[in-house]
């Protein structure tokens, strides 16, 4: 090592600067100034003696270099997380932190009061809450920077356990003008000459939707991607386009602005739930949480 040492959370800049592509939001999303990430990662390129960005461009792309560096980083991450977790258990704590991934979407409808009943039964365990996209939220419970994440089902059984704890059907969003807000239901293959405001590209939602059109026979004209619910029903109100929405943001949306019809053939099914790796440690904290969700949603595990 030389006079700048690499630790832990250089290394966590760096991977953030990765996912995020920018140094501002990935100072941004660590709550540090953008100088501070923006030192830290030339320490690391000048201890390394590498460069893991190209920064000539509009994003901060990793190099070659930098993928296998970042690669590196993540399964250390990981396991630095597992082993201080084991420490807490070891010491006989009954105390823990939980890093737990929500989806905007989802975050005020089902989340409150789960999180404090847990709270009530566990005190000493605190829950670290990040809300990201299905896809952000995978990737990063995949490199160990999460330990649960609430995302889209299915997923790769062969990676991860889940337990489902909601299960819905995406519905048609559109103006209460629009010729289809009077139907009582309507095919997907209705939808091809509409314009459609989607979730942005970090959301499940950003690719199911598009498939499903194209298994209706067409391609999707996409007008505008967004990561608020509340923002994507508003420009539906303003006859930007129309949207798919799940059941319960569709009741959280303004009657006056916005109407909410079922989509048929297909019919496509809106499936929540928590998941982790499976080949992970799991501290106490991460035990108890399993077996406070199975206790809520008997039966809906697949471990």
């Amino acid at each position: 090592m030389g006079e700048n040492e690499v630790d832990i959370r250089h290394l966590q800049y760096v991977i953030e600067v990765a996912m995020t592509g920018s140094f501002t939001k990935a100072a941004e999303s660590l709550h540090i100034s953008q100088p501070t990430i923006s030192k830290a990662v030339k320490e690391i390129e000048d201890e390394l003696g590498v460069i893991l960005f190209d920064r000539t461009g509009k994003k901060a792309e990793l190099t070659s270099e930098g993928y296998r560096i970042v690669s590196q980083a993540r399964d250390i991450v990981g396991s630095f997380n597992s082993l201080t977790s084991e420490v807490n258990q070891a010491a006989h704590l009954h105390k823990g932190k939980l890093r737990i991934g929500l989806p905007p979407m989802a975050g005020a409808g089902f989340f409150p009061e789960l999180i404090g009943k847990f709270h009530e039964q566990y005190p000493g365990i605190m829950l670290e809450l990040v809300e990201y996209g299905a896809k952000r939220l995978a990737a990063d419970i995949e490199s160990g920077a999460l330990d649960f994440g609430a995302v889209l089902l299915p997923v790769n059984r062969d990676l991860y356990h889940s337990i489902l704890i909601a299960e819905e059907r995406l519905m048609l969003i559109v103006h209460p003008e629009h010729p289809l807000a009077s139907r009582a239901e309507v095919p997907m293959e209705e939808l091809s000459e509409e314009s459609f405001i989607l979730f942005r590209e970090d959301f499940a939602l950003n690719e199911r939707i598009p498939a499903a059109c194209i298994s209706a026979g067409f391609q999707p004209r996409i007008v505008c991607e967004s990561s608020q619910w509340d923002l994507i029903g508003s420009l539906v109100g303003v006859k930007l386009g129309i949207s798919l929405m799940p059941e319960h943001i569709c009741k959280k949306m303004n009657p006056a602005a916005v109407t909410s019809v079922p989509l048929v053939n297909p019919i496509i099914p809106w499936r929540l739930g928590f998941i982790w790796r499976k080949d992970r440690y799991l501290s106490f904290a991460a035990k108890e949480w399993i077996r406070f969700l199975q206790s809520k949603y008997a039966g809906k595990a697949d471990i």
